[in-house]
């Protein structure tokens, strides 16, 4: 592998140790009244600009992966239409759905995943992690037809001090499953609750949630101590001791409530709108990550874009660090058989737009 490459592609993985708790997932998944599934989550990343794509990939769209050797992984192709948004490169899909209605979306997992070594001997079977939810979203219907694809493969990674991630995969029924995979073997867990952070592992997470079975959405009851009343100060005292930090157990306790104690909506379009008000919650602002006395990245925020999918309807809507105006893919609107495979930035103008009253 040539010199060029092999940096390009470190700063690509954000192989740097000292810049990997910098980067943060939070995401939920909601159903409205009618039916509509809908699966939210943030990105972060606290170290720079991740120049975020949306990739629009046709059906028969070829790819091929990158290896520790280069881009001579396994070949594959897309038996079905998707829309994903990339980070670094077009090719690395963090988020994404298909027209058939699965949803996938990676997530950061430092410290807890271990892959299979690359292997050259079977590079033909080899799939970058970052690759694999092109991979998915081009091959899979049903959460089950993700199950059997990934005893097809090896998923590698392309840099081996690189951290691994795991992976959240939604069909139109609504059912979820978490992919993690430990000591070299793929597991996979039903995700009834529908959320998903950062490391520990997915098992974890769900006991942890035992720490505060105490919480309650509205206000804790009035106590009386020693001829003392005690009463709460305001709305919301049920969730006091509700974690408030950035770290992926605090975030995942904090969603796992706030989804739980949400009002359903109407429609997927109600609930679209929903899960972006959540989400706002764990928006993480320049400077808390960085040690003091470092020198903050120049973005606006280190949750670069949050995005929200109803896979009932297959439409993705995003907004951005540099424009909270919601936007949307409405992929029963695109012909994958003619569409031109492409992708461009999230944001052509980096700066968020202020629209002007004008008072006569």
């Amino acid at each position: 592998m040539n010199r060029f490459f092999l940096s390009s592609l470190i700063l690509t993985l954000l192989g740097s140790t000292s810049l990997q708790e910098s980067i943060a997932c939070t995401g939920i998944s909601l159903t409205s009244r009618d039916s509509s599934h809908v699966v939210a989550r943030t990105i972060e990343w606290g170290g720079s600009n991740l120049n975020s794509l949306y990739v629009v990939v046709p059906r028969g769209y070829e790819q091929q992966s990158y290896t520790p050797q280069g881009i001579d992984g396994m070949k594959f192709s897309a038996r079905y239409g998707y829309v994903g948004l990339a980070v670094e490169r077009e090719t690395f899909v963090a988020e994404g759905i298909n027209e058939v209605g699965l949803s996938a979306g990676l997530f950061y997992f430092p410290g807890y995943g271990k892959y299979e070594p690359f292997d050259p001997s079977q590079k033909e079977h080899s799939i970058a992690d970052l690759q694999l939810v092109s991979l998915v979203l081009g091959q899979c219907k049903t959460v089950d037809d993700v199950k059997a694809e990934l005893q097809k493969v090896r998923v590698i990674a392309t840099y081996p001090q690189a951290s691994t991630v795991h992976w959240r995969f939604t069909d139109a029924s609504g059912r979820q499953i978490v992919l993690e995979i430990i000591d070299e073997t793929p597991v996979f867990y039903e995700n009834k609750l529908g959320v998903l952070t950062n490391s520990p592992g997915f098992e974890w997470q769900l006991t942890n949630l035992n720490n505060y079975v105490n919480l309650i959405p509205g206000a804790a009851p009035q106590q009386s101590f020693g001829g003392i009343d005690l009463a709460a100060f305001g709305a919301g005292s049920g969730f006091l001791g509700l974690p408030g930090d950035v770290t992926p157990p605090s975030r995942f306790v904090r969603a796992a409530f706030y989804q739980n104690s949400a009002p359903q909506q109407e429609s997927g379009l109600n609930t679209v709108l929903q899960c972006f008000q959540i989400l706002n919650n764990f928006d993480i602002p320049i400077g808390i990550e960085f040690s003091k006395g470092s020198t903050p990245t120049d973005i606006p925020s280190a949750t670069q874009w949050t995005s929200a999918t109803d896979v009932t309807h297959r439409i993705i809507y995003f907004r951005t660090m540099y424009n909270s105006a919601i936007r949307k893919i409405d992929l029963n609107n695109i012909d994958f058989e003619k569409v031109k495979y492409r992708a461009l930035p999230l944001d052509e103008i980096k700066q968020q737009p202020v629209i002007p009253i004008e008072i006569g």
